[in-house]
């Protein structure tokens, strides 16, 4: 699933999902995992989009503190969320056309028979074959077993352990495979070469092998990912839970560590054979300086989906390891240059940049390709010598303390067509000194040639430095407005918390959105229920933190 929410494209995508060829036993576990696990997680869409987490057991409690990645669903939750996701989601005409989900239907049936529709699973009935044993909670992980690379699991929560194993052995027998039962203090099963499942108390493991589940059940045990503290910590920073979680734990970076070596190797390869003088390349190879810090101080992630009256939002929460750059955007002069924005701004992106930014990000390419040290200062001062731009003096100061960008009202796509940059509502405002901010774009506009040197000319308002194409949307800038104190915008964006944002107002400008799209009538009346977007990014400490909203009518 995107972690993108919403969108009628979104909605459209959903299919019947192919089961494997019949004479590919080993690929029966993949319908198996898609049945009761895998297929919630990753190509659930609109069904899994109409799922809540509710209290109670959740699959962590199934997985071992080495599980490196980690997705998990519910597939029947209850309450006012399920409710409330329906209703909206119902706002979509592709999702009744598709879907038609009522607010009190069985989720985990109604995927099912998404899922079986191809007709590859013949015989197989919901009622007696799945329900009897099927819970409501599922998840996929990436486990360290101590391997070279991890192990993929699903979990997925049973009801009743002797109906499970009876009803998975029916499952891989309908759709092409065959199973034999085992036997031991737990009930486990094992396909003919079709991946293996442990049951252990309300949680089904299933892996590649019997034997690597049953490794995975045996981890967990007295050691769960539940538990671990590192787990508790991000999916706390993550918010209230919501229909889908994830996680991604700090040992998760060696692989990219490992990726990076690799591609390090690939990159910079010797020009002739006379220079391989080692037995093995690879072991002289290493990781960038700066990349690996980055590697270092990463300790983790999460997030989590959910819906929350008529919206569906995103908020994550990752460490904080790129702070030698964040440490530059905590400020909220960004925002609030958003928020002072003519109350029918169409769209808008703010930020905020401390004194000393630009050296810092110069400092961060550079370490991240030390070997170009020398290369980069050198086409950098090429550069000052034949713009008579200084670096990072000018840049500095184009940006000031802070940028908004912005789209107003009016948008007129024939008149753009017709009339060129001029047409187009668009404009920034730079929080900085305005003279000096016109001293650096008279050198740009000398490289630019004297079209573009007519939209880089700057006036002042209400404390910012103001470019525009448009001079009526010049003049608006200037004034400013109290976007900060609309509806559709405090809904989208975290007031109080956010130093970057992006917003999108899609019932602004006469819903521009559905205008420019109403040659296309499936395209628009799936566009037409979309109120606003909105981005929030906030750095508190050790943590980076960031929300996405987006609200319906």
């Amino acid at each position: 699933m995107s972690m993108t929410p919403g969108g009628p494209e979104y909605l459209d995508d959903q299919g019947p999902i192919e089961t494997a060829p019949a004479n590919d036993n080993r690929k029966r576990l993949m319908v198996l995992g898609a049945l009761v696990a895998g297929g919630a997680v990753v190509a659930g869409g609109a069904w899994a989009a109409t799922s809540f987490f509710a209290t109670g057991s959740q699959p962590a409690e199934a997985l071992p503190d080495s599980t490196i990645a980690y997705a998990s669903v519910d597939l029947d939750p209850s309450g006012g969320q399920k409710i409330e996701a329906i209703k909206t989601l119902r706002k979509f005409p592709a999702f009744n056309d598709k879907i038609n989900l009522e607010t009190d239907d069985d989720l985990r049936e109604r995927f099912f028979e998404e899922l079986t529709k191809s007709g590859e699973c013949e015989g197989l009935d919901y009622v007696e074959d799945v329900e009897p044993w099927l819970g409501s909670r599922a998840a996929m992980a990436a486990v360290d077993l101590g391997e070279d690379e991890p192990a993929a699991v699903g979990v997925v929560q049973v009801t009743d352990a002797g109906k499970a194993e009876d009803g998975v052995t029916t499952l891989i027998e309908a759709c092409g495979g065959t199973a034999e039962e085992g036997s031991s203090d737990s009930a486990e099963g094992e396909g003919d070469d079709v991946g293996g499942w442990v049951i252990e108390g309300d949680w089904m493991v299933l892996a590649e092998t019997e034997e690597i589940a049953q490794q995975v059940v045996d981890a967990a045990d007295g050691a769960s990912l539940a538990d671990d503290a590192s787990y508790e910590q991000w999916t706390g920073e993550a918010g209230e839970a919501g229909f889908m979680s994830f996680y991604v734990a700090k040992a998760a970076a060696q692989y990219l560590e490992d990726a990076a070596g690799m591609g390090s190797m690939l990159g910079g390869l010797p020009s002739t054979t006379d220079d391989f003088t080692a037995e093995d390349p690879m072991a002289e190879e290493e990781v960038p300086e700066g990349l690996q810090k980055m590697i270092d101080d990463f300790d983790g992630m999460a997030a989590t989906v959910r819906f929350d009256d008529g919206s569906v939002e995103v908020e994550y929460a990752m460490s904080n390891y790129q702070k030698d750059l964040t440490r530059f955007m905590e400020s909220d002069t960004g925002v609030g240059m958003v928020a002072s924005l003519p109350e029918d701004t169409v769209a808008a992106f703010g930020f905020s940049l401390k004194e000393g930014w630009a050296e810092a990000v110069l400092d961060y390419v550079k370490s991240t390709v030390p070997e170009e040290s020398d290369t980069i200062d050198e086409q950098l001062a090429q550069f000052e010598s034949e713009t008579g731009l200084t670096f990072p003096e000018d840049v500095e100061t184009l940006l000031g303390e802070g940028v908004s960008v912005s789209l107003g009202s009016g948008i007129d796509p024939d008149a753009i067509t017709n009339g060129g940059p001029g047409e187009v509502p668009a404009g920034i405002r730079i929080k900085g000194d305005a003279g000096e901010i016109q001293a650096v774009l008279d050198k740009v506009a000398e490289l630019a040639g004297p079209e573009a040197a007519e939209f880089m000319q700057v006036s002042e308002g209400d404390g910012y430095a103001v470019l525009a194409l448009q001079d009526d949307y010049r003049g608006k800038l200037e004034s400013g407005g109290d976007l900060g104190d609309s509806d559709d915008y405090s809904k989208v964006v975290e007031d109080g918390e956010a130093q970057s944002v992006l917003y999108v107002n899609f019932d602004a400008d006469d819903d521009w959105l559905v205008r420019v799209t109403e040659d296309m009538p499936e395209v628009s009346e799936n566009l037409a229920p979309l109120s606003a977007f909105g981005v929030s990014g906030w750095v508190d400490g050790d943590v980076v933190h960031g929300m996405l909203k987006l609200t319906t009518d």
